[in-house]
């Protein structure tokens, strides 16, 4: 078996764990304060997650559903891909507006960490499944830019660098001065 399901696997337990020392033990008015009125949330930033998790799986799923059986041996994103992760997806200080198809409500309800939690279990099945394939061949259908299509290789790393790049940004929200009972 390759180390990159097992490797996608523990970042996303990793990122489980971070994200109940966040908000478990978080108030309705917590999970929803913001520093500034532009800035997220702790919880608009696990919906965030929550929802382009849930959005990327079934593409991703469905490109599975129709590939025939194989294996790569490690995640080998192409050079565009590499970029676009970099760029926009992994922990960076750039930011970009997320697509409104996954852009949080301005009230979440203090369950969005179960909700997170879930969409991150379905995205581990997801790896397991995807180990018995070429991650590296399969494309999807990128579910907010059509014409652009991803390896599923590259997909599952995006789920996995995103938790990392907005759990990031929940921790500097939470760490703020003026957190509501900081």
């Amino acid at each position: 078996m390759p180390y990159w399901p097992a490797r996608l696997t523990s970042e996303l337990i990793a990122s489980d764990d971070r994200a109940r020392a966040l908000a478990s033990s978080l108030t309705v008015a917590q999970v929803n304060w913001k520093p500034s009125p532009s800035s997220w949330s702790v919880g608009q930033c696990l919906e965030h997650l929550a929802i382009s998790t849930e959005v990327y799986l079934p593409p991703i799923g469905a490109a599975l559903d129709r590939a025939p059986a194989g294996s790569a041996a490690d995640i080998t994103p192409g050079a565009p891909s590499r970029w676009f992760i970099r760029n926009f997806i992994a922990p960076s200080t750039v930011k970009a507006k997320a697509p409104g198809k996954i852009a949080p409500g301005s009230n979440v309800d203090a369950a969005i960490l179960d909700r997170y939690l879930a969409a991150h279990r379905a995205a581990r099945e997801l790896v397991a499944r995807a180990a018995g394939y070429d991650v590296n061949r399969i494309r999807f259908a990128n579910p907010f830019v059509p014409l652009l299509r991803f390896t599923v290789g590259t997909g599952l790393e995006i789920i996995s660098k995103h938790a990392m790049r907005h759990l990031q940004q929940a921790e500097r929200v939470k760490a703020h001065p003026q957190f509501p009972g900081a």
